[in-house]
Order: structure tokens, then sequence, then C-alpha cells
């Protein structure tokens, strides 16, 4: 994970074949590339007809034939024509395949990206990944629907109108040869150079991007400390080293242009100067010059624009870089390849459990924990911030695997079953709720996709959310903003609640599902979970110890370990942290019970 989190210690390729890795992408496509392919090599042929239609016209008026000169004109209209049609059709078929394969890539690296553990987002900004799905693919976007179109052109262009060079005139295309080895020399060398910076510029540009979407979507809390030049300071830095990036990007980019156009032109130039002087001694006709130096001009307008595109593939092969990083990284929980069917049972069991979290190795946040919940029971944990309460709900939900000891449902190790099978037992209601920017009906619907209007405001009812949301402007049709923006605490809480209510799953998880409830719609959210826990295997994590009096059973963690169990009274009578605990929460009264 940290290779992809860490630019400078990446393994940087030195060639252009990373552009292989897209392959894949075009293979489901293989008709459309061959249609553009065939368009591409239609124009390239037809650009190479034209000089030679020039020399005809050019020598005709020599001849002084009008029926042959019309003929000419007529054939070179007709050329003309025929090159405007395969160049709109070869515009049409490559875009339409750059734009295909592109969402094709995107699809496939967010799908991977959506699945991945939190293990890995522990390691990488969720700025840079959406940076890599969004400007890495807008580049190769635009590579694959221009510049790799252009490229070929030009190749063919090249190798076609060297060919013909060869044919008109071998002399004079024997000296242009000549200038072949001092071209392709500062593109190889300057292009190496080239792509490490374009690699290096699309890194800062993600280091931006993550930077940015971390802060904006803080902004209150950046705000509430006056954060915010301190903020746009860093952000400046940032955003600047990318500039600076850039720009020697194009400093060397604009060198290697400038070095081999003006190698290209001045042979040319040359060349044609001799070219002059055979005319002059009626070696050659004033057509053929003519043709030669169309083909000329052709081929070193070929090579510059290949020094151009060059750059441009060096950028896209670090885009692909960077992309398949994303396609190929591997996930530290993995579904098995050929998971075990869902046991009919919903007892939950930790056996011996031990587990650090991989960005705090140090330090053991479950130190052999054995726990078994039955179907129908409710189980709190309790304890003290850092005992290892909410890391329970992250190895139950697999969101992690234990580094020792086994976690089962129904007697089947969680490593056993595919990951989707076994979240489609459980609903979870985190402690800080996720409120997607969509209608409160939809944020509801989130638990169960297929759920009618009517089921989703039963599931708010037994939430305690009903009032609230036929309150809101559209009711519940009422767009609630990023991330919930424009719901209370309470409100965004009560919705999550309602989205576990509608998934109705045998295995419920309440992460703090009322701590930031007011005594009413606590008492309300208490009633409809006591509800829902019926005939449901439920664990809830709490520090008000007032919402788990009435569990089955109680569970007192501290330091990643199980310090008790029992009901309330047993615990209070017992003394110890959880008699401490209830003393600092409860009245005098309560206390002693």
């Amino acid at each position: 994970m940290a290779d992809i989190a860490n630019a400078a210690d990446r393994e940087r390729s030195k060639q252009i074949g990373s552009l292989r890795a897209l392959v894949p992408f075009f293979r489901p496509h293989l008709g459309m590339v061959a249609a553009a392919i065939g368009a591409l090599i239609l124009t390239a042929c037809v650009s190479l007809v034209l000089p030679l239609a020039v020399r005809r016209v050019v020598d005709g008026f020599q001849t002084g034939e009008t029926q042959l000169l019309d003929q000419y004109f007529a054939g070179a209209l007709a050329i003309a024509a025929l090159l405007a049609v395969g160049t709109g059709l070869r515009y049409y078929l490559v875009t339409r395949l750059g734009e295909r394969v592109v969402a094709d890539i995107r699809k496939s690296v967010f799908a991977r990206m959506i699945a991945m553990s939190p293990n890995f987002y522990d390691g990488i900004l969720t700025g840079e990944v959406l940076s890599r799905i969004t400007t890495d693919t807008t580049l190769l976007l635009s590579v694959i629907g221009s510049s790799v179109s252009v490229a070929l052109r030009n190749v063919l262009i090249f190798a076609g109108g060297l060919a013909l060079m060869l044919w008109t005139t071998p002399k004079l295309s024997g000296l242009v040869l000549l200038l072949v080895p001092a071209v392709i020399v500062p593109i190889i060398v300057l292009g190496r150079r080239l792509r490490k910076l374009s690699r290096e510029n699309q890194d800062w540009i993600a280091e931006s991007s993550g930077r940015a979407s971390e802060w904006l979507l803080s902004a209150q809390t950046v705000q509430a400390y006056t954060y915010e030049g301190e903020a746009a300071r860093r952000f400046d830095d940032v955003t600047e080293k990318s500039f600076d990036s850039a720009r020697q990007r194009i400093r060397v980019r604009a060198v290697m242009t400038v070095i081999v156009i003006l190698l290209v032109f001045s042979g040319v130039v040359g060349v044609l100067w001799i070219g002059a002087r055979d005319v002059r001694a009626d070696v050659m006709s004033i057509g053929e010059l003519i043709q030669f130096l169309i083909y000329a001009i052709m081929v070193a307008g070929s090579v510059a624009a290949l020094s151009e595109i060059w750059g441009e593939l060096q950028r896209a092969a670090g885009a692909t870089e960077r992309l398949i990083e994303l396609l190929e990284v591997e996930d530290d929980v993995r579904d098995p390849a050929t998971p075990a069917p869902l046991p009919k049972g919903e007892t939950v069991a930790f056996d011996n459990v031990s587990f650090r979290y991989p960005t705090r190795p140090e330090v053991k946040a479950l130190n052999g924990i054995t726990l078994t919940v039955a179907p129908g029971e409710t189980v709190a944990l309790v304890g003290p911030s850092g005992a290892g309460k909410s890391t329970v709900i992250q190895l139950l939900e697999r969101f992690y695997d234990p580094d020792e000891g086994t976690v089962s449902l129904g007697g089947t190790d969680l490593r056993d079953l595919a990951r989707t099978d076994l979240r489609h037992r459980i609903a979870l209601v985190p402690q800080d709720p996720v409120i997607f920017a969509a209608s409160a009906r939809d944020n509801i619907r989130f638990g169960n996709p297929d759920a009618t209007d009517e089921a989703v405001e039963i599931a708010a009812r037994a939430a305690a959310a009903h009032d609230f949301l036929t309150a809101l402007p559209q009711g519940y049709d009422t767009y609630v903003g990023e991330r919930g923006v424009m719901l209370s605490g309470g409100q965004k809480q009560r919705i999550a609640i309602a989205r576990a209510i509608l998934r109705d799953a045998p295995v419920l998880l309440l992460d703090e599902a009322t701590s930031a409830l007011d005594a009413e719609s606590e008492r309300a959210v208490q009633d409809a979970v006591s509800r829902l826990a019926k005939g449901r295997t439920t664990i809830i994590v709490a520090h008000r110890l007032a919402t788990v009096k009435q569990a089955d059973r109680i569970v007192v963690m501290q330091d990643g370990a199980i310090a008790a169990q029992g009901t309330h009274d047993e615990l209070v009578a017992q003394g110890g942290l959880y008699a401490r605990l209830a003393r600092l929460q409860f009245t005098d009264g309560m206390a002693a019970e």
C-alpha cells in the first residue's frame, strides 16, 4: 500500500511500453479498432497520392494539352474529397473509441477501488485516487482519442512519404536520410527525461487534489480553528511544486521540438538547394522537384509531429502506470477462490482473536478476545475509548482479518465466505453515519434498493425520523446535501438507523448509534432498536451506559481484552471498571443499584 502513496519509491519505467497495459481494454472493441485503423490508412494513402496529382498538374502546364490538364485537376479534386471524408470518418471512429476505452478504464478502476478494504485507504489519500480516476483518465482520453491516431497517421506518412521520395529521386532522398540519426537521438534522449518529468507532474497533481479534497470536506473544522490561511498556504506549496514540475516538462519538450524541427527543416532546405540545381541542369522536371518537395515536407512534418506526440505518449505512459497500479494492487482482505455457502445459523463467535491495525502495528487493538453471541441475543460492548469495541465491529464486517484466532458466523470462518454474502446478513449503524448527496428517501433506501416508498416510511417511523423528514421542504424527497450538510447530527443518525431497519438483516451492529440524539429521540430510537433486535443477533457498542442497561449481556472491554461480562446489575455489584463508569454516568440513586 505504501508504494501507492509514496511517489518517490515507485518503480519508474523508462520506455513507452507501459501503454501495452491498455491492450485488454481495446480487445472488446476490436471491430471499432479495425475500422479506425482502416480509416486512418485510407487518409494516409490519399494524402500520399496528392503530391502525384500535383506533379501531373504542374507538368501538364508544360504539355499545353487542356483536356489532360482538366482531367488532372478533376482527379486532384476527387482525391481531396476522399481525403475529407476519410479524415472525418477517422476522427469519429478514433474519438469514439477513445471515449469508450477510457469509460471502461474508469469503471474498472472505480469498481476495484470501491471494493478495497479500509487498510488500503489508510495508506493513500482518497483525493489521489480520485485524481487518477479523473485527471489521468482525461489525459489518456486525449492521447487515445487524438495523439495515438495522429501518431499512427504520421508514421504511415513518414514511411510512405520516404518510399515515394526514394522513388521520385534516390539521390536527394539519400541526402535526406543522412538527417535521420541526428533527429532520432534527441527524441530518445530527451524523451526519457520527459517521461520521468511527466510522471512526477501527475504525482504532484494527485497530491494537490488529495489535499484539496481533504480540506474542503472538512471546511467547517478548518474554519472553526481559523486554519484557512495555513490550509491555503500548504495547498499553494503543493500546487507550486506541481507547476514547477510542469514547467520543467514543458521546457524539455520545447527544447526537443526546437532541435528536431531545426534539424529537419535545415536539412530539407539544403537538399532542395541541390534539387533546384538539378532542375536547371535538366536532370529532373519541375513537377518531380515539387513532388519531392511535398513529400519532403510531409516526411519532415511527420517527424516534427511525432516528436511532439512522443511527449504526449510519455505522459500517457505515466498516467497508465498510475492507473494500472490501482488495478493491480493487492487487497489484504480477499475472498476465497471457492467461497463457502452461507451458514444457516447467526451465532457470532470470536475465538482467541488478536489484531493490530496495519498503520499501528506496535499496538494490539484486540488481545486474545473470546466471545460468543447466540442467535437472538443482544450483547453490549462498553469500555473507555480505545478499548477495542469498534474493532470488534470492523472484524465482524470483515473490513480487516484478525492476525490470530478466528471470527465466525454460524460456525463458518468469515475468511471462507464471500464478503458480499456475509455483509448481506448484516445491518450496520456506524458511529459517524454516512449521508449521501441525494434525497432523504434515497438515503434510507440505500439499506435496500428494492424497497417501496411505504417500506421506507415504515423504517423512518421506527427510527423516529418520520416527523422531521415530513417537515423538510420536499418531505422525504428533499435533497440533503453532500455528506448530509443540511441535517443535524441527530437527524443523520436517525436516517442511518432507518437504513439499517430497512435492511432487515439477521445480524445487527450498532456502533454508538444513539450518541448524537437528544433525550426524547434517544428514547424513541432505543424502543425501535429493542423491537428491531428481537430475534436478531445484535451487538451494540456504546459509551453511554443508559443505552445498554437492557441488553441480555454487557461485555466490558479494556486495553483490547475482555475485563468482565454480565448483566447491568451483576456488573455493578462486582465493582471494578463498569461500576466506576456507572457511578460517573448515572445519578447517585441509579448508581446505588
